[in-house]
């Protein structure tokens, strides 16, 4: 990993990682303030059978607890848009980005080899993303402080709810850098990364609403982030092994991929 690149990507990009992690903080802070308010109300609603069964769940999330109201903070579309200005904006220009300004050259004429750069600019991803989900668990335990629920938080979870959290976004963001560095223009790395992350959330979200598609599931990444059942004691680590095989299978597809590439002038 190249040091100075590094520290150049974290200047470049702090404000954005700044505004983007107190997003979160501030997201996270609701969803428990939420449930300590109106929760109850909520699962009387449900228990009247006014509204499907189907209906309490959205991606894994709930609001009728607050392992659930917490698992609904990351699930949720806010969340994964805030998570996805790194997951999926960062990672996807990184490279295809300085090849489309015609500015990869200049960084690569450095003495940095091709992995090097790769690897270093995955790094940087992956600690964005690490400060994005610690920003939103400090928003979730100060919610659950604030609406006086904390006692139902399992504090000794949370770390292994962070790392489940960094190992789905950061497999998002190794598919962006690995299309990142198979394109020579943007819009096709930033077009295969987005499509792919809408198509596996689709299929989580629609397998949660209707028992039919319950199958498509597993062939989604959001599927394998599980917050309530790691608050709950019941996470599996498969889910773990899933997320981290995507990651490295990713991560060997750039290695292969950008050494090899022919570099020709920007057209």
């Amino acid at each position: 990993m190249s040091l100075p690149l590094f520290v150049h990507t974290w200047r470049s990009h702090q404000v954005r990682l700044l505004l983007v992690s107190l997003g979160l903080a501030i997201w996270g802070f609701m969803l428990p303030v939420v449930y300590g308010s109106y929760g109850s109300q909520f699962n009387a609603i449900m228990e009247s059978g006014l509204f499907p069964e189907e209906f309490a769940r959205f991606g894994g999330g709930d609001i009728f607890s607050l392992p659930g109201a917490i698992a609904l903070s990351f699930i949720h579309p806010i969340a994964i848009c805030l998570t996805s200005v790194f997951a999926i904006g960062f990672s996807s220009a990184a490279v295809a980005g300085e090849r489309q300004r015609g500015t990869l050259e200049v960084a690569l004429a450095r003495p940095v080899s091709r992995r090097t750069f790769y690897l270093t600019l995955l790094a940087a991803a992956l600690t964005f993303i690490g400060v994005n989900m610690a920003a939103l668990l400090a928003g979730s335990i100060a919610g659950s402080w604030f609406a006086g629920v904390e006692a139902q938080l399992a504090v000794g979870k949370l770390p292994l709810l962070w790392l489940n959290g960094v190992l789905l976004f950061g497999a998002l963001a190794a598919i962006g850098l690995a299309a990142s560095v198979s394109f020579d223009r943007l819009a096709p790395a930033v077009g295969v990364t987005l499509g792919t992350v809408l198509v596996m959330y689709v299929f989580q979200v629609l397998g949660s609403f209707w028992p039919k598609a319950e199958r498509l599931q597993p062939y989604s990444l959001f599927h394998y982030l599980q917050p309530k059942a790691i608050l709950t004691g019941g996470g599996d680590p498969l889910d773990g092994i899933v997320l981290a095989a995507v990651l490295g299978g990713a991560i060997l597809w750039a290695l292969y991929v950008f050494p090899r590439r022919d570099l020709a002038a920007p057209s």
